[in-house]
Order: structure tokens, then sequence, then C-alpha cells
């Protein structure tokens, strides 16, 4: 539908007005920008700790239910009962306080992306104005276009020499 839209935007415009469209790719951007970059590390660096906690918590859990079922014949049945529930309790806890942390990181990441992003509107706002450009359109969105109409490398120019990190 959009794909759509785009097209019959682009066939309604006058032919005699001297439009310049361009794409960008912002995907490209948010990886490749030094301010991505930095992004990237800080949250490669935070799933990394919570993967090794996570880690060493499932490992602590298997641990422990191989004690229980060595010690099966030898505890009563409600004892062994309640061991098991506590430790199925236990391993409840564990997949809610993982999955918990998980959607905190990706939060995280739509967070920060958001931030990168309102640097860098004001950046492609004033490419446009300074090149007289009338439409910029998400490479996503674009199934062939010439190479000269995208403006990622340039606007990637621009936001690295405005700002190198941020501070998440």
């Amino acid at each position: 539908m959009k794909r759509l839209f785009l097209i019959f935007l682009i066939s309604c415009l006058p032919s005699t007005v001297n439009t310049e469209i361009v794409y960008i790719d912002l995907n490209f951007i948010l990886n490749n920008s030094e301010i991505g970059k930095s992004l990237n590390i800080h949250l490669s660096k935070l799933q990394k700790e919570q993967s090794e906690k996570y880690k060493k918590i499932q490992l602590d859990l298997i641990e422990k239910e191989k004690k229980l079922l060595a010690q099966q014949n030898i505890l009563e049945k409600n004892e062994f009962d309640k061991k098991i529930k506590k430790l199925s309790d236990e391993i409840n806890e564990y997949r809610s306080d993982k999955n918990n942390s998980n959607d905190e990181l990706n939060q995280n990441k739509i967070n920060q992306t958001k931030r990168i992003l309102k640097i860098l509107n004001p950046i492609i706002t004033s490419y446009v104005d300074a090149n007289s450009i009338s439409l910029v359109i998400p490479k996503k969105n674009i199934i062939v276009g010439k190479k000269k109409l995208d403006i990622t490398d340039e606007i990637i120019k621009l936001l690295n020499n405005k700002s190198q990190k941020l501070d998440f």
C-alpha cells in the first residue's frame, strides 16, 4: 500500500517543476555511522553480560536438578515432590526474569535508536534544504534506483561530523 501511494505521489508531481528525489538507507546509517557503531558495541556488551549471567543460573539449575534426581530413591515421596515444586518455581522465575531482561534490552535498543534518529532528522532536513531536494524515500521501499540518488554516504559524513558518540 505504501509503494502504491508513493508511486501515485511521484506521478502527481508536475513534470514542469524541477523535482529532486533521492533515497536514503537508514539501517546502513544506524549500523555504520560512528554513533551507530558505538550503540551496537554498547548493546553487544549488555547482551554478552546478560547471556553470561543467565548461563550461570541455568547451569546452577541443571546441577540442582541432577542432585534432586540422584536423591529420588532416598527421599520420601512428599519431600521429593516439595523439592520438585521448589525447583520448578525457580525455573519459572528464571525464565520470567530472562524474558524481562530481553524485553528491557530490546526497549533500550529502541530508545537509543530513537535518540540517534532525533539527532539525524535535523541533519537530513538541513541537507534537503541546502540541496533543493523535494523528496527523500527510504531505500527499503526502492526496487531500482540510480546510485547517484543515494544520499546515505553524505548523511553519514554529516552525522559523524556532528556527533561521534552518545552516553548510553
